[in-house]
């Protein structure tokens, strides 16, 4: 248990900084720049992807199975919000959109339904800390990630959180990457657009075409590529392509562009897992320290192992 969670969030982390300078961009500029994407930059380190996910895992330790949309605003209106001077930087519209929501005073459901970026990734990007507190148990994790996605997020934006949370407890339990991305996609409403994109992207991965993927799952005329629908189905292609061992998911999908911090980041959770924290190449790792707070303040000095270490335990608990 404890060597798959932190095998998720370093796998987690890892993506992230890997596909960070990779984002918005197609595969075609993604080749041209550097033929294959390999390795994470050295410093760089990751994004909101990374340190939202920290602040997750916190909510998680805190208040375990029982916890409310009200304790997630809470923690957002006492840990985030105070931290912000000035504009808020680096984070997703789901999350700007929020806390601009929670400033006026509204309280979720409406703070995920205010703005008009539900629809985002930023759920989907924290939502492996659920998969890991609720290992085996997919409906459990879908249900938990929900509370905290609906201060944020809205339909779609929330059944990509789901979709992933639901993935990594399977994932938690060593199942093959069939199964894992069979379970994400169980619990999501099957006439849903994520529903629609994973199993498009599933059928996509299976005739070996980018091409096919992209015509299937990606909205090219749409400006942002933080779309919750898609880049939960790049994620898990990547994580298919890469047959669920750690190095391939990752690369596999930062390379297919787009929000490739957070595919990336979702693809690594996925796989890592799966594999364990041994499966995540070291080089890799030894990029992965101590979150610097520039997104969030609030988990600066965190590490993804220490909350990795902490859900285990909470998770231990709860049971």
């Amino acid at each position: 248990m404890l060597t798959r969670a932190r095998g998720c969030l370093l796998g987690l982390a890892a993506g992230d900084a890997l596909g960070r300078p990779a984002e918005n961009l197609a595969p075609e500029e993604i080749a041209r720049r550097w033929g294959r994407l390999t390795e994470i930059e050295p410093g760089k380190g990751g994004t909101d992807d990374t340190e939202y996910t920290l602040f997750a895992a916190s909510l998680l330790c805190r208040y375990g199975a029982a916890m409310t949309p009200a304790d997630v605003a809470r923690e957002y209106r006492e840990q985030i919000i105070p931290g912000i001077d000035g504009p808020m930087r680096g984070a997703g519209f789901s999350e700007l959109g929020a806390i601009q929501a929670l400033r006026r005073g509204l309280a979720p459901p409406l703070s995920g339904l205010w703005h008009p970026h539900g629809w985002s990734d930023g759920l989907a990007m924290r939502a492996a800390p659920y998969g890991i507190f609720a290992a085996g148990r997919p409906a459990e994790a879908a249900r938990l990630v929900a509370v905290d996605g609906v201060v944020s997020n809205s339909g779609e934006g929330v059944y990509g959180g789901q979709a992933v949370a639901a993935a990594v407890a399977v994932a938690m339990t060593g199942a093959a990457p069939g199964e894992v991305v069979r379970a994400g996609i169980a619990a999501v409403p099957e006439d849903s657009w994520t529903s629609r994109n994973l199993r498009a992207a599933v059928e996509a991965v299976a005739t070996g075409s980018v091409e096919r993927l992209y015509a299937a799952v990606v909205v090219r005329h749409y400006p942002w590529t933080d779309l919750a629908p898609e880049a939960v189905a790049l994620a898990f292609a990547g994580y298919l392509m890469g047959a669920g061992e750690v190095e391939e998911s990752v690369v596999s999908a930062a390379n297919l562009g787009r929000d490739a911090d957070t595919t990336a980041a979702i693809a690594g959770a996925l796989a890592g897992a799966g594999r364990g924290e041994a499966a995540v190449p070291e080089r890799w790792a030894a990029e992965i320290g101590p979150a610097t707070g520039r997104c969030l303040p609030v988990v600066a000095g965190r590490h993804v192992l220490d909350a990795a270490t902490d859900l285990v335990a909470a998770s231990g608990k709860a049971a």
